[in-house]
């Protein structure tokens, strides 16, 4: 069986939470691709610091200890497709120096976890919040239009850590 993933997530405050999930409404009331249609209580916006294959116990509790919870400002960019066949469609997030700093921290406890992917690497990475996965070629410019323009922003409101093998989410900070 294929492994799932392991993550660090950042979390988004209230408001821009809600401007998310407006967008990936829109989408799927559109009747196209959107996170919209994963109908668990985890799933919600957020921008991803490190995956991983696997993170054992310890690597979670140097995470615990070294993370506060972050002051960050969180603001939105243009749309950015990622992906080969089929694409996600995805709002980039500016990057600042305090949301580089800390993705890089965190990467520095992981390094060592198995299963890393390359464009996790501090200089490769693309903070961004998915709104829709699987999507194909011709579905992108419908979703594109949908959209409104980002340019929103807000506040980190946490860093929590998800584990794909059992659907599970914690708050680390």
């Amino acid at each position: 069986m294929l492994s799932m993933v392991q993550s660090v997530e950042l979390l988004l405050d209230a408001d821009l939470d809600a401007v998310i999930r407006r967008e990936w409404r829109r989408l799927s009331d559109a009747a196209l691709p959107s996170q919209d249609v994963v109908r668990r209580s985890t799933n919600r916006p957020h921008i991803t610091l490190a995956v991983a294959r696997h993170i054992d116990p310890e690597t979670d509790l140097l995470l615990q200890q070294q993370l506060s919870p972050p002051d960050l400002r969180i603001s939105l960019g243009g749309v950015v497709v990622f992906g080969g066949h089929r694409k996600t469609l995805s709002y980039l997030v500016i990057p600042t120096a305090g949301l580089l700093a800390l993705q890089r921290s965190i990467f520095r406890v992981l390094h060592a976890s198995p299963g890393i992917p390359a464009h996790i690497h501090p200089g490769d990475w693309t903070p961004h919040i998915t709104l829709a996965r699987r999507v194909f070629p011709d579905e992108i410019g419908p979703a594109v239009n949908l959209l409104t323009p980002a340019h929103s922003s807000g506040t980190a409101a946490g860093i929590r850590r998800w584990d794909g093998d059992v659907k599970r989410e914690w708050r680390i900070a």
